[in-house]
Order: structure tokens, then sequence, then C-alpha cells
């Protein structure tokens, strides 16, 4: 089935307005009525299909919106101007005051922050669990769950969510299944493991230029309605929106994704199995010794391989800052946070991405200190780059 979405968002093509191959930018924020009657139909009764205000819908976000949505076998898809803006929307127009929400402890930390911290002033609280162990999700749910939300590949300890299992739980207790699946395009299809919805950071793989900020919603045509509904849709009235010329270049860029993600996959795959063999402590989906790796490998599209995100035990944050400075210095990557980059990226997790999460809620899951998170790049010679980290290892004394 991956195969047959990675060739739907291929076949998925609007023509520029003059036949150029690309659909033209539309560089308006407005749009004209033609009559008044229009304009009022418009905001009483929200007909589909037309352009009144960007904020609610514009052509150029729009044709992104429905290659996604090719792309991840959904209904419909609406993007927005960040991951963080479309897990917002989505949970925010799910859940009411007194709903409560069951998330995975690991996760990415703004994710974390947002429910934690963030709307329990709204009166929506969240459970924090282990997403593995499906008897203590269940002993969370009552009454008031609206959402169990996820990670297929979780944020920074790469744990992996039984999607099949998660969302049989889902429908005995009428609960809807949200899934990051940032770290996994085209690798993992949640929505044909279960998910009802899912969300994504476009800044990372599915752009892979790390050059703008995205993000999107893909799920049936009934829920993306909702969202750009101008009179209770999340999306239309917090406002999370995405820029017409961004927008155009992403599409561009997608046109490359299915390339990009075997190569990148290729590449982390390499990376993990000789850093494993050189004795470090590492967690990687696609080696055999991942505590979950025979459900991930249920759950892959195998033509995209498990994707290129690496966590490592460099022992201690000393050992690991220097580390990653060695490495940068080595031309190995970029000292930074995100993921998805051509180069190969690399940050401490625990002081970083996941700093939202205090200390003793990382102690607890397993977040040391001395974690480095690494999403591998595009490198033409992986043998080059692995022998330069592995000089970087020898020099801070973790090999």
């Amino acid at each position: 089935m991956s195969t047959d979405n990675a060739n739907n968002m291929q076949d998925y093509h609007v023509f520029g307005e003059y036949g150029g191959v690309n659909p033209s930018i539309t560089d308006s924020a407005t749009f004209t009525f033609m009559t008044t009657e229009k304009m009022q139909q418009l905001f009483s009764e929200e007909v589909e299909g037309c352009f009144l205000y960007s904020r609610h819908l514009n052509p150029s976000s729009h044709h992104l919106s429905q290659a996604i949505a090719a792309m991840e076998g959904t209904e419909d898809a609406q993007v927005m101007g960040s991951g963080m803006g479309a897990i917002s929307s989505t949970l925010m127009q799910i859940c009411s005051s007194g709903d409560e929400i069951i998330s995975s402890r690991t996760i990415y930390g703004g994710s974390y922050a947002i429910m934690k911290n963030f709307f329990p002033k709204f009166g929506i609280n969240t459970h924090f669990v282990d997403i593995t162990d499906l008897e203590v999700i269940k002993s969370k749910i009552n009454e008031h769950t609206k959402v169990i939300y996820c990670e297929t590949i979780s944020n920074p300890l790469l744990e992996i969510a039984d999607l099949r299992e998660i969302r049989k739980i889902c429908d005995e207790h009428d609960i809807k299944l949200v899934v990051d699946n940032t770290f996994s395009p085209l690798v993992v299809s949640p929505i044909q493991l279960g998910a009802h919805i899912v969300v994504y950071s476009l800044t990372k793989y599915i752009n892979g230029m790390n050059d703008t900020t995205g993000g999107a919603v893909c799920g049936t045509h009934e829920f993306i309605c909702s969202l750009k509904s101008v009179n209770d849709g999340a999306a239309m009235l917090l406002g999370p929106v995405f820029d017409s010329y961004r927008a155009s270049n992403v599409l561009k860029n997608m046109r490359t994704l299915h390339i990009r993600m075997v190569q990148h996959s290729k590449n982390g795959m390499y990376m993990a199995k000789k850093l494993e063999e050189a004795g470090v402590k590492i967690f990687y989906p696609g080696l055999p010794s991942h505590p979950q790796h025979e459900l991930i490998k249920s759950m892959i599209n195998p033509e995209f391989g498990y994707s290129s995100m690496i966590t490592i035990d460099a022992k201690d944050e000393e050992t690991a800052n220097k580390f990653m400075m060695a490495m940068q210095d080595a031309k190995v990557g970029f000292f930074a946070v995100s993921l998805g980059f051509y180069k190969t990226l690399f940050s401490s997790p625990g002081s970083s991405t996941s700093s939202e999460i205090p200390k003793e809620e990382q102690d607890e899951m397993g977040m040391t200190s001395g974690l480095v998170r690494f999403s591998v790049g595009l490198d033409m010679d992986i043998e080059r780059s692995y022998k330069r980290v592995e000089e970087c290892m020898k020099k801070v004394g973790m090999i």
C-alpha cells in the first residue's frame, strides 16, 4: 500500500494557470466576490471549494494539502504554519473543557508542554503514559477521555506505538487516535494501521530543506472541514496560516520525498549497525536489538526502510557535548535541533527538544543527560561519514 500512496502523491498534479508544470502561486490574502449573495452564502453556509480569505483557504496551500492527503491515504488534509499549529488545532478541535487526553510520555517537548502546561488552563487534562504498555493505557480511560495521542516513532527514545492494538482500545471507548508521523513519512502509514488523524511537522522530512516551518493534519473530509469552519474551527479561529509561497516550495520539495526517504533510511541503517558494532548503547528500531523491532517490522512499508533517526547514549552530558562539537568540527553534520535535513543533524534532546519535560520525568523514562539524537542525512559516502564519527568517539573517550 505504501507504493500506492507514493504513486498517488506523484500523480496528484495541478498545472499553472498558463500551463506551467508547477501550479501558480496565489499571492493574495483576500478574494473578490462577484455578488453580495455569494459572500453571504459563503459565511452563512460555508460552501466548500470557494476562496474568501487566505486564513480560511488559499489555492497554493490547498494544492499542498491535497498532495499530502494523497501521500497519507486520507480523504482530506489541511496545512498550517507549523507542526505545533497542526497538533494544537487538532486537539483543541476534538476536546472541550472537562475532557481528557491520554498521551505517550516520550514525545516532542512542545507537544508535551502544550498538554501538560497550556491545556489545563482550558480545563483539558492529560495523562502521560508508557505508550508501549497497553494495560496502562486502558487503566487511564474514563468517560472524559477523548483522545489517545502518540508518535509513531517517539521522540527521542524511538519507542514504537502499536497502532493496531491502540485503535482497538479506541474503538471500545469511542476515542480518537491521533498520531504524529513526523519521524516516518512513507515509512509508516498510520491511517492504514488504525489512526483516525495523522499530524506532521512539514519542516522536517517532507520539506527536507530546513528553510521553512509548516504543519499538516490528515483525516476525514468531515474533520478537516470542521477545522476550517468560520464559526468554530480551530484552524480558522486560531489562525495557524501557511504562507502561499512556502506552500508552493514544500509542494515542489515533496516530489522527491520518496527518493529521499529511501536514502535517509539506507544511511540510518548503516550508521546504526556500525555504532552498535562499536559497542555504543543505541536506540534504532531497524536493529534486532531494539525492544520493539518485530513490531515496527510489521508496521513499516519495507521499500522505505526504518527512517534515519538514531539515538545513542554518550554516557554523560559532558561527553555528549564534546562529542557533538567534535562531530561538527569534523564536518559530520551540524549541531542543531530539527531533523530530515540533507545534512546530518545532532543534538542533546534532554537540554533542547525535550527540555520542557521536567528532569525527574526524563530520568523516569530513561532520557539521560548523555543522550545524543541523530537525524542521518543524505550523505553520498556514508562510510566516510561513519569513519569521522568513529574518530570523534575515540577523541572524547566513548570507545
